[in-house]
């Protein structure tokens, strides 16, 4: 006769099995992959939405042009002398709480500004997902330009710069969720200054990654007056004009060590001096700025100070 089984003793008690509560930093890592699928969701609906649409940028214009602020605000593009131009392997133009900026390629310069915000005004011309055509003269004249054999050349290497030159940046929101981001994740691809361009027959097709219309979004970019900055002489005069867009603070006030080292410029201080000082009054005759002094700020350090005229 089959005894049953005994009796578990009364004293004993199996709880159920449950995972381990979260740590603080298992549950920064879920929402830090949640954001991250939002981003790329985004970014999906992003490239799939600009299939049928331009991208539309308020306020540009024939004598406009616009630049994202976190590049404005950035060294990716600097006053650099010709003939010097390092090679960044994922260096960081720019860091702070909301954002992280780093790019891959050689630096560019304030003629590749030019060119390429002259290509994204090129692609708000035609629709999404549409890549524009131009002929490669009338690229030139638009840059103020001459056309000739070697402004072609110039032209062109600019091109294939910018097409080499990839970023990888990431944006975040005030709650610290990604607003967007490319290239810093292995889901994500790095983000191309130009995807690409085709030549043929004295004509420049331009592809232009449909993600610069979610870094444009919202209203986060620069305007800049095309006339005025065809008119400057100076390279400085070029990049501050683009820092000036970012704030809309009248008084703006900037330490010369931290446009010193914006702009890239490895000499003595004395002689940025002279080079800053040139291009303030350039950008005052323009009616960009008014009042530019050097300043001496509370802790001793000297800090450049204007009044923004342009709005």
């Amino acid at each position: 006769m089959m005894r049953p089984p005994p009796a578990p003793p009364a004293h004993a008690y199996n709880p159920p099995k449950t995972s381990p509560t979260p740590t603080l930093k298992s549950l920064d890592q879920v929402m830090e992959k949640l954001s991250l699928r939002t981003a790329q969701a985004s970014e999906a609906s992003t490239a799939k939405t600009a299939g049928g649409k331009n991208m539309v940028l308020p306020g540009l214009t024939d004598a406009v042009r616009a630049i994202p602020n976190y590049i404005a605000r950035s060294g990716l593009f600097a006053p650099v002398r010709r003939g010097w131009r390092t090679f960044h392997d994922d260096t960081t133009f720019l860091t702070g709480k909301h954002i992280l900026l780093k790019g891959t390629g050689k630096q560019l310069t304030e003629d590749h500004a030019d060119i390429w915000m002259h290509a994204m005004f090129l692609q708000t011309t035609v629709q999404g997902g549409e890549a524009p055509r131009v002929n490669r003269a009338d690229f030139l004249r638009a840059l103020g330009r001459p056309t000739g054999g070697s402004a072609y050349d110039w032209l062109h290497t600019g091109m294939q710069d910018l097409a080499q030159f990839c970023l990888r940046i990431e944006a975040k929101r005030a709650d610290g969720s990604i607003k967007y981001s490319c290239g810093h994740h292995p889901a994500t691809r790095v983000l191309p200054m130009i995807g690409g361009f085709d030549y043929d027959n004295g004509e420049y097709q331009l592809f232009i990654d449909p993600r610069w219309a979610q870094i444009f979004a919202n209203r986060e970019y620069t305007l800049v007056d095309w006339e005025k900055r065809l008119r400057m002489r100076h390279e400085l005069s070029k990049s501050l004009q683009r820092l000036i867009g970012t704030s809309s603070d009248e008084e703006q006030r900037y330490s010369l060590e931290i446009l010193k080292e914006r702009a890239l410029y490895t000499g003595p201080m004395h002689k940025f001096c002279v080079v800053l000082e040139r291009s303030l009054l350039e950008l005052e005759s323009l009616s960009i700025i008014a009042s530019p002094r050097i300043d001496v700020a509370a802790k001793g350090n000297k800090q450049a100070v204007w009044n923004r005229v342009e709005k």
